[in-house]
């Protein structure tokens, strides 16, 4: 028994050094943060009852990552402790009744941080200058990468105010993830791999042994707490810290909160956990900390940890598995698109069995192969990604992928159209998968809004073969819909019910219902205000499209080249003589209503009583204003409901106006007096 639990500590302490290895020192993960925390649960619980099993180099034994021999090393001037980690609220009250029992009672308050995905450094200042950053290492040693670090623009050279005659700052560097984006763009460019993900991509921008190609990578920084301090003023709290961190010009997260109760901590983690995209930095946590300097000193630290703080990490979103088979699927405009099918996996808070792939060019550039073990992501409520193979797990003799020459759903010839990325199946309506997706469209929410007619009934009417286009959705027989298994009275009238009240949805729903490429909801609208009619449209010249404010050419030659089809001119002709509306009435005179916020930008955020946020965006945008999803210098106000979270903080950092519903009615009512 002793021999077959050794055994199994020396497995578990093997796979995480691979581990650590492969994250830390080659930036090329092969097992997800997820499975990590596995691996290492379970050493920990074994070295917990076997104290005897513990030895110095165990993966427990150590903090952060060791030195890479490409930098020289720096000895930190205060140690840089790890945190531990709570998952849930149970663990995260256990943490709080152990510091009230050292404590004698609750903590007199807490500070919540975002815990930013990225690398752990240290940069120390004299007189008011830079002059050393190193990376966290293995917490008293790290790496000197201060020639890096000095091209951050975000990390100021000289501090401002009155600085003291020595401070050392811990702080995370990130990569933005919209410069993530524009990085793995430039590189589709190139041909060139994509990088897998933020993270890992500033870690191994921080350590090029060229501080230009450092430079190059648009990084940024949040400061988050003091080290060693020489000459400074005296604080009572953390919180107090950070302010005098910010007079310094360091730049110190906005979204941090100081709050008063664990109640209050829990609300900040669901907050920061329902909101984790809406920043453009990627999170995995957030840090709770004791606020208190004295408290802090009277809870002390583990041998590894301080007592004081801790990290309650949001559930992963990324994992590995294996790609077992590349299917493809023909859209609504024909594109074909691969995708992947997994082996069932848990990512994000679902089962994710189907992954897309985008097109056949991103699908090489990824070196994607069936067989492969992968890396699965899921942000949001957005469709799983799969990022990139494991080529290190790679079996030898995989096959790469390729397109296939026909559509396996109708049989024409997929071909690649000149100067796209995406291959399109040449069988038009003729292939069922294409027309089944096209339909599902044109019924769906933001389109025609036939609330029923879904993919299930869509699927059983292309079975029964009684709809070959969208115009035979408005000529359904009541008789024959009873007819099918399990449709009563009461599912046929509804269904039919909602069809005829589609008939009169406005020009611009129905021009984003007809699929035409290019043509979303906002240009929908756009071009249905100008031409009012869907024949005037398609009577229109390229020229007369292009006029338009914000249509391109290419949208205008799309438009133009739909119009043309003798398939969609007969579809046109069908459709109104099935009742549905064409064109929309002249506009009644509405005064000065229209332009009442004409200029403005705003940003709804949170939870409204008496609006929901369509509602509330569409009042706005009926009086002139222009509505957006993230605050910026440029944002006039923020109307903010419960629960506002992240923006409502970088609202605050910035001084834009903060309107809550009362506000919002005013504002609607009243025009912009009430913003001066």
């Amino acid at each position: 028994m002793a021999g077959d639990l050794e055994a199994k500590v020396d497995e578990l302490r093997t796979a995480l050094h691979r581990a650590n290895h492969r994250y830390y020192v080659l930036d090329d993960p092969e097992i997800s943060d997820i499975e990590y925390d596995e691996l290492m649960r379970q050493l920990l619980a074994i070295e917990a009852d076997h104290p005897e099993l513990v030895v110095a180099d165990s993966p427990t034994q150590r903090v952060g990552a060791p030195v890479s021999e490409a930098f020289a090393p720096v000895t930190h001037l205060q140690r840089m402790f790890s945190l531990d980690n709570v998952e849930s609220e149970e663990e995260l009250e256990a943490w709080q009744a152990r510091l009230a029992r050292v404590l004698g009672s609750d903590p007199t308050s807490y500070v919540c941080e975002l815990k930013i995905d990225g690398l752990a450094v240290s940069i120390t200042y004299e007189n008011g200058r830079l002059t050393r950053a190193a990376t966290r290492g293995d917490g008293t040693v790290g790496e000197d990468i201060t020639a890096n670090v000095r091209t951050i623009d975000s990390v100021p050279l000289r501090l401002q105010g009155s600085p003291p005659e020595l401070i050392e700052v811990r702080g995370e560097i990130y990569m933005p993830v919209s410069a993530f984006d524009e990085l793995n763009a430039r590189q589709a460019e190139l041909g060139e791999r994509p990088y897998v993900n933020p993270r890992n991509t500033a870690a191994g921008s921080v350590r090029q042994k060229d501080p230009a190609k450092t430079a190059e990578r648009a990084l940024s920084i949040w400061l988050y707490q003091m080290g060693q301090v020489t000459g400074g003023p005296a604080f009572a709290s953390h919180w107090d810290s950070l302010q005098w961190l910010a007079e310094l010009g360091l730049r110190v997260n906005p979204a941090s909160r100081r709050i008063d109760t664990l109640a209050g901590v829990e609300a900040f983690v669901a907050d920061a956990m329902e909101n984790r995209h809406a920043n453009d930095y990627e999170i995995d946590g957030v840090v709770v900390k004791v606020d208190s300097l004295d408290e802090q000193i009277k809870l002390g630290y583990t041998a590894k940890s301080p007592r004081w703080a801790v990290a309650y990490k949001l559930p992963p979103e990324e994992k590995t598995t294996t790609l077992e088979e590349i299917r493809i699927n023909v859209g609504r405009t024909g594109a074909v698109t691969p995708y992947a099918v997994l082996d069932p996996v848990f990512v994000g808070g679902v089962t994710v069995t189907n992954a897309t792939l985008h097109n056949e060019g991103e699908l090489h550039r990824k070196d994607l192969r069936p067989g492969d073990t992968v890396i699965v992501r899921r942000a949001g409520d957005v469709i799983p990604e799969v990022v990139a193979p494991v080529l290190s797990m790679r079996p030898d003799g995989l096959p790469e992928w390729h397109m296939p020459s026909n559509c396996p759903f109708c049989a024409n010839s997929i071909v690649l159209p000149d100067g796209q990325a995406k291959a399109k199946c040449t069988g038009g309506f003729s292939c069922p998968s294409r027309l089944r997706e096209y339909l599902f469209h044109f019924a769906s929410r933001g389109a025609m809004d036939i609330e029923g007619l879904g993919y299930k009934t869509v699927d059983l009417l292309l079975t029964e073969g009684i709809v070959s286009d969208p115009a035979d959705i408005f000529t359904l027989d009541r008789e024959v819909l009873l007819g099918f298994e399990g449709w009563g009275e009461i599912s046929v009238n509804n269904l039919l019910t909602a069809i005829a009240g589609s008939k009169d949805q406005p020009l611009g729903r129905l021009l984003t219902a007809l699929g035409i490429d290019h043509v979303g909801g906002t240009v929908a609208r756009s071009l249905a205000a100008k031409f009012r009619s869907l024949p005037a449209l398609m009577r229109a010249s390229e020229e007369q499209i292009t006029a338009i404010e914000g249509i391109g050419p290419e949208i205008a030659r799309s438009v133009s080249d739909w119009s043309a089809d003798p398939d969609n001119i007969q579809l046109v002709q069908r459709l109104g003589d099935a009742g549905v509306r064409l064109e929309d009435p002249e506009p009644e005179e509405v005064g000065e209503e229209a332009s009442l916020l004409s200029g403005l930008t705003f940003v709804v955020t949170g939870t409204l009583e008496r609006f929901s946020r369509s509602e509330a965006k569409a009042a706005l945008e009926s009086r002139g204003a222009k509505v957006t999803g993230s605050v910026s210098g440029r944002t006039s106000a923020l109307i903010a409901g419960a629960s506002a979270g992240s923006k409502l903080a970088k609202a605050e950092s910035l001084g834009i106006h903060i309107l809550d519903e009362e506000g919002l009615a005013s504002l609607l009512a009243d025009g912009p007096s009430i913003l001066e």
